[in-house]
């Protein structure tokens, strides 16, 4: 059973995607109300909580927070937790920690940044230009830019919309041949696996405006990349991907990320409802069903294990 929240794509796990063609019935329960009847709860072997961190969505999970600690089946990716993937909470557990960079983010309103324009300081001791600024709540690339001075700051809050932005410093995560390379790595139960990579000559990147389908060089190194993975990327951020397990707590859990020049992983974003599919045209393609099946079986094995483990403390 998938408890979701009303809302696009990117508001809940896209389970759909995790479970097609799998043998594991999928039920979705949408949680709209403050009440429930128990007589709409399908029955269930596991509750996933697939609803994703956004302001509305935590109005949601908080007010399911007493029912879920008296579920009485498995719950998997708990809510309490779930807040944790903010940006701001986020670089707060990640950025000091072995192997990974997470410039600190700053949650500000409007008047905050309107006051920075007419300052002549820095931010703070952590935090200056040039700058990567964004609404709350805001994903794939809407209305996030990166402004380096005040005066393209005061340009740029002209048009963006909302009261409060995630703030942070901007990284220059180029490589050596002035490409910019962005990972996304699903962990699932503290495991990695390899969702895709993107290769842009642009610091924004987003894997449908990146190009991969029109260049042969830039899908060969993602082909390396996740056949690889497990022998390469894997075990050069082991230490980096457990320690974000621990941290965050989640069962499941999506991570853009980048390499910094002096080997650490750059986190972006961690957020469970990333999306993890294998609809890519095969033709164009032909190393992701294999790679992608990878994550499909371990999303299964995990909640299998669930159910199990249940039905073991039940006899």
């Amino acid at each position: 059973l998938a408890l979701v929240a009303p809302g696009r794509l990117m508001a809940n796990v896209p389970l759909e995607c995790l479970l097609e063609d799998s043998d594991i019935e999928l039920n979705i329960y949408y949680a709209v109300g403050d009440e429930i009847d128990p007589l709409e709860i399908p029955e269930h072997d596991v509750l996933f909580v697939a609803v994703g961190e956004s302001v509305a969505n935590m109005r949601i999970l908080d007010s399911w927070l007493p029912r879920l600690a008296r579920w009485p089946k498995p719950v998997l990716n708990n809510p309490l937790h779930i807040r944790r993937v903010a940006r701001d909470t986020a670089s707060q557990l990640l950025h000091s920690l072995p192997g990974i960079a997470m410039p600190p983010t700053l949650r500000m309103a409007r008047r905050q940044l309107e006051e920075i324009v007419q300052n002549d300081n820095g931010i703070t001791r952590d935090i200056d230009f040039p700058l990567i600024v964004r609404p709350v709540d805001s994903h794939a690339g809407h209305d996030l830019h990166k402004v380096d001075s005040r005066s393209e700051l005061a340009d740029k809050l002209v048009s963006m919309p909302g009261g409060e932005f995630f703030v942070s410093s901007f990284v220059d995560y180029r490589s050596g041949d002035g490409l910019f390379r962005k990972y996304r790595v699903i962990l699932i139960d503290g495991q990695p696996f390899a969702c895709h990579m993107a290769i842009s000559s642009h610091w924004m990147i987003h894997y449908l405006n990146a190009g991969m389908a029109d260049s042969p060089e830039k899908r060969a190194e993602e082909a390396h990349f996740m056949i690889d993975f497990e022998r390469e990327f894997a075990v050069r951020y082991r230490t980096a991907f457990a320690e974000i397990h621990q941290r965050m707590g989640l069962d499941y859990l999506g991570i853009d990320c980048a390499e910094t020049a002096d080997g650490r992983l750059l986190i972006f974003e961690v957020d469970p409802a990333m999306v993890a599919h294998s609809m890519d045209p095969v033709d164009v393609y032909p190393y992701k069903p294999a790679c992608m099946q990878k994550l499909f079986v371990a999303f299964r094995a995990m909640l299998i294990r669930a159910a199990e483990g249940a039905a073991l403390g039940a006899n």
